[in-house]
Formats: C-alpha cells, sequence, structure tokens
C-alpha cells in the first residue's frame, strides 16, 4: 500500500520587533529563522520544529499561514 502523503502547510514569518536587550538564545533563534532586519519576511514549510521557534519568539514575529 502507498503511504498517505500529509499536506504540508506553508507559514510567513515577519520581524516585527527588534531583537535589541533579548536574551541571547532568542537572539539566536531569529537569526536561525534567517531574520536580520525589522520587516525581513522568510517562508517556511510547518512542522514541529519549526512551531518551537516560533512559540520562542511569538512576541518579535508575525506569522501568517500561506495558501498555495
Amino acid at each position: 500500500m502507498a503511504k498517505k502523503e500529509k499536506q504540508v502547510g506553508k507559514v510567513k514569518v515577519t520581524l516585527v520587533k527588534s531583537t535589541i536587550g533579548e536574551i541571547e538564545s532568542v537572539k539566536a533563534t531569529v537569526a536561525a529563522l534567517g531574520l536580520k532586519k525589522i520587516r525581513s519576511e522568510k517562508t517556511f514549510e510547518d512542522s514541529p520544529c519549526l512551531q518551537g521557534q516560533l512559540k520562542k519568539v511569538a512576541h518579535l514575529v508575525k506569522i501568517e499561514n500561506v495558501k498555495e
């Protein structure tokens, strides 16, 4: 039997607040997401790992679901 493929959604993440004054682990998470300047945005495929990162920096970013 063929395995059913799960539909993976996409998420657009935009940095809306500066990381100045944040602890190093939060700064490192924002850098790992590839966000450098305010209003920079990246699109990712949704995964549990990504959700953990976004939860950590939720106060600094705007998260939008993207329809393909």
